[in-house]
């Protein structure tokens, strides 16, 4: 079938000619910001979103400290959980950078006695979170969501440029139905 088409010339819905449909034109414009769109859209998008994460990551290993705490009661022991891993929730009592003390629950190993010194992490205002990420977990978690967000916001403008050439070429299949019906009956007729 390719050997029906001819050379491929670059960029002919711009150039003059007597069968270039206005639509052609629209089209061509269509993909042209399209593309520009998808590619310049999901990439600033991407990151940005690189950036933020980046950002709030080391926001979070600037501020959370490492906390001595005790524990308050036993740890269960690992054989009566059914989770089955090494560590389990335990209550914890610590002290805040402030004073005040507080309590909750940590991940401790299992069978843990009472008393027993353990680490916990917490935020500036005392309450307990995880331990926050290294600089090169950041950078991978950041990497993924950047491309992430960049992949979906391309997504918006190509899928809305495919859905417009689309309504433009149904578009175009009436009108060559309408000139088909009042072209096609003068085909059968013999000229003299």
């Amino acid at each position: 079938m390719a050997a029906f088409r001819g050379p491929k010339v670059w960029l002919w819905r711009w150039r003059r000619n007597p069968l270039r449909r206005r639509s052609d034109a629209l089209e061509a414009w269509t993909v042209l910001v399209a593309w520009v769109l998808t590619v310049l859209g999901g990439l600033f998008a991407g990151l940005a979103a690189t950036q933020s994460v980046e950002q709030g990551l080391a926001q979070q290993r600037a501020e959370w400290r490492s906390v001595p705490a005790l524990l308050t009661e036993d740890a269960p022991d690992a054989s009566a959980m059914e989770t089955g891993g090494d560590l389990v929730w335990a209550k914890v009592r610590w002290t805040a950078a402030d004073g005040s003390l507080h309590a909750g629950q940590a991940r401790v190993f299992a069978g843990t006695a009472a008393g027993t010194s353990v680490t916990v992490w917490s935020d500036p205002h005392g309450r307990l979170v995880t331990r926050p990420a290294t600089a090169s977990q950041a950078q991978l978690r950041a990497s993924l969501v950047g491309v992430l967000v960049g992949v979906s916001a391309a997504g918006v403008p190509f899928i809305g440029g495919r859905l417009f050439r689309g309504r433009l070429e149904r578009r175009r299949i009436e009108r060559w139905d309408e000139e088909w019906e009042r072209v096609g009956p003068m085909w059968g007729r013999m000229t003299s």
